[in-house]
């Protein structure tokens, strides 16, 4: 009795994980528009974007203190992404108030 409900579970479980897999997400097909309100735009512009711009200065210090070790591994690419422009386009390219990175259409 025990292995025909472990082989049942083991299969209802790997069609679940490929339904979640198959299924696209909501929020990825929407677009999203935000409209931050004042005291958001305040706040990002007051404590958000000062952080995040020493953020984007810390970042770039490591990836250039770490980049000949990672142009030996050879991901100086995913470095660089992650480490300066992640930090660099949450800083520069988000409209004031914004949550998510990137320009608003």
């Amino acid at each position: 009795m025990k292995r025909i409900f472990d082989s049942t579970s083991r299969a209802l479980l790997a069609t679940l994980m490929t339904a979640l897999l198959v299924i696209p997400s909501v929020s990825v097909a929407k677009n999203l528009v935000e409209e931050p309100s004042t005291g958001e735009m305040v706040l990002d512009a007051v404590v958000a974007r000062p952080i995040l711009l020493v953020a984007t200065v810390a970042g770039t210090a490591i990836y250039l203190v770490t980049l000949p070790f990672s142009l030996a591994g050879g991901n100086a690419g995913d470095a660089g992404e992650a480490l300066v422009v992640g930090p660099a386009r949450s800083t520069f390219v988000r409209c004031l108030g914004c949550r998510t990175s990137g320009r608003q259409e």
